[in-house]
């Protein structure tokens, strides 16, 4: 909105700078951390006075020397700031004319994953049911809007043919897919997959918010790149007209995420709650699937792999051969297994997400 401002240029000078990406993916990161921040110790209270807390999630699952049992009493759907505050700042400062609809499509698919998150932490909290919204249900929302993102992608013209390809990484030229649902089925298992990573990874005080950070940070430097004709040519990278809004969606989400962690930092003053994980979980999704860089997806979000590919391993052993592989799972309980304290499994996991999207960010050179 705040971008046609630089129609009033020759009024106000300055006002040209809103017509630059650049200068508002800065105060969109900017806008959302402020949100967070400066609301966030009253949104905390305010959560406490209602008694916003769920149910013990992880009673009767892991061991009850790995319980904190303090944590019960913190106040937790802060994801409602957070996402409320990303999605506020993206609408702010996104352009909304000739971007191919993109801006919408990521702040859409986002609300609708915080909506079925906002289910699940209701009945968590209201109804103290402690897995929340049922398995089905809960998947099949997810799906429904992995599969609209993509519906909505493929029909921009600009979009169609790159929605049909996907790159690999070292590789220049894109693979394209032959048949039309094939896509469509893969974009909708990263998407809900991206979704239901970090939510898993959501167990320790600013784990998955810090995570989350580097990821979308990362893609905030990618779709520059694609939305910017010279360095798109030059990386081998697709050009696309008006990809570059999606830095600004981007950046947001990692400005809010940055102002969370001021307040989920350990020990956390509320937590994020599904409402916040799977939105943010969709939103890293979506905008690997709008780059077509899924695969990349696996190193930009190491650390959301290694929790969820944790939880797939040690189900399948334990169905087929009654052993189990880590001491616990999601991963992160591994390592508290071992004698990790939080604050070194959360600044190390950290470290690795850093890591992580560094060397995918490498990647584009090394085509």
């Amino acid at each position: 909105m705040l971008y046609y401002l630089s129609a009033l240029e020759k009024v106000f000078g300055p006002f040209r700078l809103f017509e630059y990406v650049t200068f508002r993916a800065g105060g969109a990161a900017v806008t959302a951390f402020l949100i967070v921040v400066l609301l966030g110790g009253w949104f905390a209270q305010v959560l406490r006075r209602f008694n916003i807390r769920a149910a013990a999630r992880y009673d009767g699952l892991i061991p009850d020397e790995l319980l904190d049992r303090k944590k019960n009493s913190t106040p937790c759907m802060g994801g409602i700031l957070l996402i409320g505050a990303v999605l506020f700042s993206a609408v702010l400062w996104s352009r909304w004319d000739g971007a191919n609809g993109i801006s919408w499509t990521l702040i859409a698919g986002t609300a609708g994953f915080a909506l079925i998150g906002f289910l699940d932490d209701f009945l968590k909290v209201f109804y103290q049911k402690r897995d929340g919204l049922p398995g089905k249900p809960k998947l099949l929302g997810q799906f429904i809007i992995g599969t609209a993102v993509f519906f909505f992608l493929w029909s921009r013209p600009a979009l169609h043919e790159l929605m049909r390809g996907f790159f690999i990484p070292f590789f220049k030229h894109p693979f394209f897919a032959g048949a039309w649902w094939i896509p469509v089925f893969s974009i909708a298992i990263i998407i809900v997959g991206s979704a239901n990573a970090v939510n898993l990874t959501d167990g320790k005080d600013g784990l998955a918010t810090g995570c989350t950070i580097f990821c979308s940070l990362s893609y905030a430097v990618l779709t520059y790149f694609m939305g910017h004709k010279i360095f798109a040519n030059y990386l081998n990278l697709p050009y696309i007209n008006g990809i570059a809004e999606a830095v600004v969606f981007a950046s947001a989400v990692g400005g809010g995420c940055i102002g969370f962690l001021w307040h989920n930092c350990h020990p956390a003053a509320m937590f994020m709650g599904d409402t916040g994980s799977l939105a943010l979980g969709g939103a890293v999704g979506m905008l690997a699937v709008l780059t077509r860089q899924e695969l990349l997806l696996a190193l930009v979000g190491g650390v959301f792999v290694m929790e969820i590919v944790s939880v797939m391993l040690q189900v399948a052993s334990f169905k087929l051969t009654g052993k189990r592989i880590f001491l616990c799972t999601p991963i992160h309980h591994h390592f508290e297994r071992l004698g990790w304290t939080e604050t070194q499994i959360v600044v190390r996991f950290w470290i690795l997400s850093g890591i992580f999207a560094l060397l995918a960010l490498a990647t584009l050179k090394l085509r």
